[in-house]
């Protein structure tokens, strides 16, 4: 009987072994070439995956730069603030969190899972921006998986309404939206900065990597306004538009030499701190943006064109008897019939018969080149986005009564910066100047009008502020104030409303002007309508701070010793009179010390 052969396996036991040992190798190799592969031939691609995954550019924040006024107090500043962010994969993750964090944020449930759910591809979304720091760490105390906040920056305003309209303001990525604010947005933005970190999967930076590229701040604004006359400006226009129960007004004030903007104001006004929710028509900057009918703020212009035209002199005289003409078949008025008056008198008593007689013998092209000479009709160029042209036309489009209405304010349009504008050229010695809202800006400027001819009309203006004048309100105990004033009936579907826009246009002082100031009140509803008794107050209370905050030495002294001397004699005559016994027992009262070395005179000397 054949016996089994034997197991076979023991004898092939080496080359198993050999087989095992080749296989080993062979994937040793394969395993070695493979991340020779991997860290040498293919090293960039699997570097880029690993990045994808876990290092991320992030942005680093940049402040805007700091606008402050002309001595360098703050009128917008960047405060730093946390913006709360989730990542609605890691969130959705977890949604029994969902209703910590919506009580966290203040925000409901629902409309918390509808933003993540509308999101849930994505690895970002802002839960809650711009809030308090320490609101964001209370927020992410509750350790929600996927909560994180990151560093920005919110744009705070100090004066709030009072400074509204010039700054403008800025939306909730703190770019301009208004005002100098968007003017100059890409001169405050700066640059962000950028970096690169790896994160975890929970999204939590573990590690910086390197800086790609470094924050850029907003470079600084320094504006030409002064936060004192501002809120001055601010603080009188409003009290008159309480008193007169007003619809708006505007104030504007202008340096003189430079055409530096020193205060610009508007009411209704806004919080700039609290933008939404406000009503959008009282985010404009009235001032360079409506339009008003100058009125009788253009007779001083008039006068000026026809002096300067050689036609007249101060002294010529007219006719303006009964104080009425028929002009076609209209009829022009004056307040009051004033006789025969000068050309001074014309300004002084606003006579509109008077502006007409002058402008009639001037050539029509002429009139209009030199009321466009002094801006009107053209953008101020300012620098302040959405500046209004105004209205004027030219003399192909005239009819037989545009030019005489033009005489005294009406046919044409501007706005309150242009006619500021307009009477610092005049107190400037007939040189326009482009106002600018940057200190120390040197703009553009030109000849207007012959110098002699603008002082002459300046000192007609002074009449206007004196005894006898239309805006007596106006005038300034110490300084000799130059000035017009302008009430106009407001333009309705065809033709005049029974409203009024109150203008005074003034310079200050006025034998060496250092403020050009207008102001403008709309549709006044109690008291009068005049602007003598609306808007010269205003300009006036405006002006007297103005000048003693800037030191402007008096031009009237006479005027002022003579107020003074008046108000100590009535001081001295409100003090009683004393009865003669009563006098005489005060005396008896009265221990006078004896004349040195006379103490002991007599022996009754007292020690």
């Amino acid at each position: 009987m054949n016996r089994p052969s034997r197991n076979r396996s023991s004898f092939n036991l080496r080359g198993r072994m050999l087989l095992v040992g080749a296989t080993l190798g062979l994937c040793s190799v394969a395993l070695v070439g493979r991340a020779a592969y991997v860290q040498l031939v293919n090293a960039d691609f699997y570097q880029r995956q690993g990045e994808a995954r876990f290092v991320r550019e992030i942005p680093i924040p940049t402040s805007r730069g700091m606008i402050t006024d002309r001595n360098g107090e703050p009128l917008a500043v960047s405060t730093p603030v946390e913006s709360v962010w989730g990542n609605p994969q890691e969130l959705m993750r977890h949604p029994e969190r969902l209703p910590e964090l919506a009580r966290a944020l203040g925000v409901a449930e629902e409309e918390l899972t509808r933003r993540l759910s509308q999101r849930a591809d994505k690895e970002f979304v802002y839960l809650k921006r711009r809030i308090n720091p320490d609101q964001a760490k209370a927020i992410l105390a509750h350790n929600v998986p996927g909560v994180f906040s990151q560093r920005e920056f919110r744009r705070f305003y100090p004066q709030g309404e009072a400074m509204a309209h010039v700054l403008g303001f800025t939306n909730i990525d703190d770019r301009g939206q208004e005002g100098l604010e968007l003017a100059f947005d890409e001169w405050q933005r700066g640059k962000p900065g950028s970096k690169r970190v790896i994160r975890d999967r929970h999204g939590r930076i573990v590690e910086n990597i390197d800086l790609v590229r470094a924050a850029e701040p907003g470079k600084d604004l320094t504006l030409s306004i002064d936060r004192r006359i501002q809120f001055l400006a601010y603080r009188e226009l409003r009290n008159a538009l309480t008193a007169t129960k007003a619809s708006s007004g505007s104030a504007v004030v202008l340096d003189v030499a430079t055409g530096e903007v020193l205060a610009m104001v508007n009411l209704p006004s806004y919080n700039p701190n609290a933008v939404t929710g406000g009503a959008q028509d009282t985010h404009r900057n009235r001032a360079v943006t409506d339009l008003v009918e100058p009125g009788s703020t253009m007779k001083p212009i008039t006068v000026a064109a026809a002096l300067n035209a050689g036609r007249v002199t101060a002294s010529t005289r007219f006719d303006t008897n009964p104080g009425y003409m028929a002009l076609g078949r209209y009829t022009i008025r004056d307040h009051h019939n004033y006789g025969v008056l000068d050309v001074t008198g014309i300004i002084t008593k606003s006579s509109n018969l008077g502006a007409v007689k002058l402008a009639e013998p001037l050539p029509n092209q002429y009139f209009y080149e030199f009321i466009k000479g002094f801006g009107y009709g053209s953008a101020p160029n300012s620098g302040f986005p959405g500046e209004a042209v105004g209205s004027l036309r030219e003399p192909a489009r005239w009819d037989g009564l545009t030019k005489s209405t033009m005489a005294y304010g009406y046919g044409l349009s501007a706005t309150p910066l242009q006619i500021a504008q307009a009477y610092a050229a005049l107190g400037n010695h007939g040189r326009l100047i482009t106002p600018t809202f940057v200190k120390g800006q040197i703009n553009e400027s030109r000849q207007a009008v012959k110098p002699e001819v603008a002082d002459q009309v300046l000192r007609m203006m002074q009449t206007v502020t004196e005894p006898g004048g239309t805006a007596t309100q106006a005038a300034i105990l110490g300084y000799h104030v130059a000035g017009k004033t302008g009430t106009a009936r407001q333009a309705s579907a065809g033709g005049y409303a029974r409203r009024y826009t109150t203008t005074f246009a003034g310079l200050v002082p006025a034998t060496q002007p250092r403020f050009a100031t207008v102001v403008v009140i709309n549709d006044p509803q109690a008291g009068s309508y005049f602007a003598g008794l609306v808007s010269a107050p205003v300009f006036r209370s405006v002006m007297e701070d103005a000048l003693r905050l800037m030191d402007v030495p008096p031009d009237d002294i006479d005027t002022w010793l003579a107020a003074q001397a008046r108000g100590e004699a009535k001081r001295q005559a409100a003090i009683p009179q004393l009865p003669q016994a009563l006098e005489e027992s005060f005396e008896d009262d009265l221990t006078i010390p004896p004349p040195m070395g006379e103490a002991g005179a007599g022996g009754g000397g007292h020690r």
